[in-house]
C-alpha cells in the first residue's frame, strides 16, 4: 500500500467556474514538484501530464450551480469524500491542504502543505490544470467574459464583465461582490 494520499483544491473563490478537488497518490518520483501558484503556467502543464503517467489520482468537479444549492463547504466535503473513497484501495493516509478537515473523518491537514508535501503539490497542480483548462473551454462559449484570462476570478476586468452582460451559467449568485453593490 501506498503511503499518502495528497488532497487541494483549485476555484475555492472565483466569481465563476467550478470547484476542482484532486487527489493525487505519488508511484514515481516526479522533479520540480511545488504548490501550482509558485510554477509558471507552462511548468504546470508540463508537470500534470508527468503526474497523471506517474501517479494514482482522482479529480473531482463541483459546478457554480452545485456550489448555490449545496454551499462551498458541502461540495468541498463531498469532494474529498469521493477522492478517499475512490482511492481507499491504495491507502488509508490523506492529507489535504489546509487548516481544516471539513469533518472528514480520517483525513489530515496542514497548513501550506502545497509548497512542503510532494503528494499536495502533485494534487494543487492537477487541480489548477484541470479548472484553468475548463476555463478556457467555456471562454469560447461565453465569449463576453474572458474567462481564459481572468479565469472566474473577481478581477475589475470580471466585475465590468458583469456590469455589462450581467451573469452567465457559470457564475456563482450566491456569492455577494461588493463591487456591483456600490453604485
Amino acid at each position: 500500500m501506498f503511503s499518502l494520499c495528497g488532497i487541494d483544491e483549485a476555484g475555492r473563490g472565483p466569481l465563476a467556474g467550478p470547484l476542482c478537488v484532486a487527489g493525487v497518490i505519488i508511484n514515481e518520483a516526479i522533479i520540480g514538484l511545488n504548490d501550482s501558484k509558485k510554477l509558471s503556467e507552462n511548468k504546470r502543464e508540463i508537470l500534470f501530464d508527468t503526474i497523471k503517467k506517474n501517479c494514482f489520482y482522482h479529480i473531482v468537479f463541483k459546478s457554480a450551480k452545485q456550489i448555490d444549492s449545496l454551499g462551498l463547504s458541502f461540495c468541498l466535503k463531498t469532494s474529498i469524500e469521493e477522492i478517499m473513497n475512490t482511492l481507499k484501495n491504495k491507502t488509508n493516509h490523506f492529507l489535504i491542504d489546509g487548516n481544516t478537515s471539513f469533518g472528514v473523518k480520517n483525513l489530515e491537514f496542514k497548513i501550506k502543505a502545497d509548497a512542503s508535501v510532494l503528494e499536495v503539490s502533485a494534487a494543487s497542480i492537477l487541480a489548477k490544470v484541470s479548472r484553468d483548462r475548463y476555463m478556457y473551454l467555456i471562454s469560447k462559449q461565453y465569449s463576453k467574459y474572458t474567462f481564459s484570462k481572468h479565469k472566474g476570478y473577481g478581477t475589475k476586468k470580471h466585475i465590468e464583465e458583469i456590469k455589462k452582460f450581467g451573469f452567465c451559467k457559470e457564475h456563482r449568485l450566491s456569492y455577494k461582490i461588493k463591487a456591483l453593490h456600490l453604485e
